[in-house]
């Protein structure tokens, strides 16, 4: 594979190996949108070439003073959002000492938020579920102190969590940041891009339309404040799925069950390319898990704790977090939550998309068949997946459960006439020969979500393929990739002569005449 394209937001500057796990797959041997309609960006916006530069384009250099504007304003540090839950425990249990500090408490809060994000964000009952965009940026005083990173840590991290106070359950979905869509006044961009060109408000707007669901709460945080609540409660207990030797994320950290501190918990949050120097490709995804699974143990911690425990973390939790949310509303939601189990409440998951390198750069498309039946289940309050297994939060595992197809799979696992009829893991690599942006990705999802294991998404060795092919090497199941045509509505089955080169046992060239 070919390094990885450097995006707006990457978070180190280094080349990558290949985003696709190599790991075994699962299955391998209202005026406001609702989630039945998550949006869906179809083929023909994606197609111009223009747009996708300009997501390639937009570049460290090319917005850094803007970049640097816009987080001037923000000058003190802000905490990860899923430790939202300790501020709603501590004004639970703290009673009238913590409620005499309420009126500095909601300055501090509300530090930052303005109207334009106030009108972006829906009204609803806090004693309903509802929806909550939680921001993430990785910076902390001693990386800039250090100047060791440069630029390079700001990168975003973004999750839109359901709590449901009536079921005691919360929904955690990383939204991955390298994401297409198409964001108003901008056009297609990456979605991490939004909230650098239009703060806040923009970055409600693209993530409420690109999931098909109302927000109505916002919280935007910052390492720093991650970090003093892990230590503010001694330590979280979590299970590393291997052994992390990163330098760029901070440190090392050891495989297994262990109580680690605020400094071991960003390494473990931060690193991708211990993953992908294991070999199993995608750190993005297993630093996003990671980063779900620290947020159920801060959770759980939190819960377990004594009030001076509680009232001295959310001492520290104030000064790095920015919110819609008072500190009325938060005690009102945790009185909601008490009897939560954060071992088993907890679901948590990605947005499916596909990785496909194009024009020498990386770009993740969504698959959206399997986003929109992801976010009708969790707007029914269900697991993100029929298996509830598939949908826990236990971190970067390497069990094949972890990327865009994995998650696909197992969310239409339970879906009629999706993983039935067609694929049973046979791998398919999936090429662009007609030149249109976002055309192998569509193909790839459609391979997906009918149970094959696409490989690689990338452009063929030209754009000039008029008709689809299928390629299949002799001695290879010829009616296989008679069902890979019949699937994409197009597609001539052709034995390879030597002149193809792919991974796995089958090669989509998609020419000009498929319409997916």
């Amino acid at each position: 594979m070919a390094p990885r394209h450097r995006s707006s937001f990457d978070s180190f500057p280094s080349g990558e190996s290949s985003r696709r796990s190599n790991t075994p797959r699962r299955n391998e041997d209202a005026s406001r949108p609702q989630a039945s309609a998550a949006r869906s960006y179809s083929r023909a916006a994606y197609g111009d070439t223009g747009a996708r530069q300009r997501a390639a384009s937009f570049s460290r250099d090319s917005t850094q003073a803007e970049y640097a504007r816009i987080r001037a304003k923000k000058k003190r540090r802000k905490i990860i959002g899923g430790v939202i839950g300790a501020l709603f425990a501590v004004l639970l249990v703290g009673g009238g000492a913590v409620l005499a500090y309420m009126g500095i408490l909601n300055g501090k809060l509300s530090f930052g938020i303005d109207d334009e994000t106030r009108g972006a964000l829906v009204d609803k009952s806090l004693s309903e579920p509802f929806y909550m965009l939680l921001m993430g940026t990785d910076k902390s005083e001693d990386r800039d102190a250090s100047g060791e990173f440069g630029d390079a840590y700001r990168s975003d991290s973004m999750m839109l969590a359901r709590i449901d106070p009536q079921q005691k359950k919360v929904t955690l979905v990383s939204i991955e940041r390298d994401t297409l869509v198409d964001i108003d006044g901008y056009g297609i961009n990456k979605i991490n891009a939004a909230y650098a060109l239009g703060g806040p408000s923009l970055a409600v707007k693209t993530v409420s339309e690109f999931a098909g669901v109302p927000i109505s709460h916002y919280a935007e945080i910052n390492f720093d404040g991650f970090k003093a609540v892990v230590d503010a409660l001694g330590g979280v207990d979590v299970n590393v799925s291997i052994d992390i030797d990163d330098p760029e994320a901070g440190g090392s950290l050891s495989a297994g069950e262990q109580t680690i501190n605020g400094d071991q918990a960003l390494i473990l949050c931060r690193s991708r390319h211990a993953y992908e120097d294991a070999g199993y490709g995608g750190g993005d995804y297993y630093r996003a898990a990671n980063q779900r699974m620290v947020l159920g143990a801060i959770a759980k911690k939190l819960l377990a704790s004594d009030p001076a425990t509680m009232a001295s973390t959310v001492t520290a939790l104030c000064d790095y977090i920015t919110t819609d949310m008072s500190v009325t509303d938060i005690a009102a939601v945790a009185n909601s939550m008490r009897g939560m189990d954060p071992s088993t409440d907890i679901y948590s998951t990605m947005n499916p998309t596909i990785s496909s390198y194009e024009d020498g750069g990386w770009y993740e498309y969504s698959n959206n068949e399997a986003w929109a039946a992801m976010m009708k289940r969790i707007d029914q309050g269900l697991s993100p997946t029929p298996d509830e297994s598939a949908s826990m939060n236990n971190g970067g595992v390497t069990d094949g459960s972890i990327g865009g197809e994995a998650v696909a799979q197992a969310v239409l696992s339970g879906e009629e006439s999706s993983l039935s009829d067609y694929g049973h893991g046979e791998q398919v690599e999936v090429q662009n020969g007609s030149g249109v942006s976002g055309v192998a990705a569509t193909a790839a999802s459609t391979l997906t979500n009918k149970g094959y294991d696409v490989t690689n998404t990338l452009d063929a060795d030209s754009y000039n393929y008029g008709k689809t092919l299928v390629i299949y090497d002799k001695g290879t199941d010829e009616s296989v990739a008679k069902s890979i045509a019949k699937l994409l509505g197009c597609g001539t089955p052709t034995v390879n002569d030597g002149s193809y080169t792919y991974e796995g046992s089958y090669l989509v060239i998609v020419g000009k005449d498929y319409k997916g």
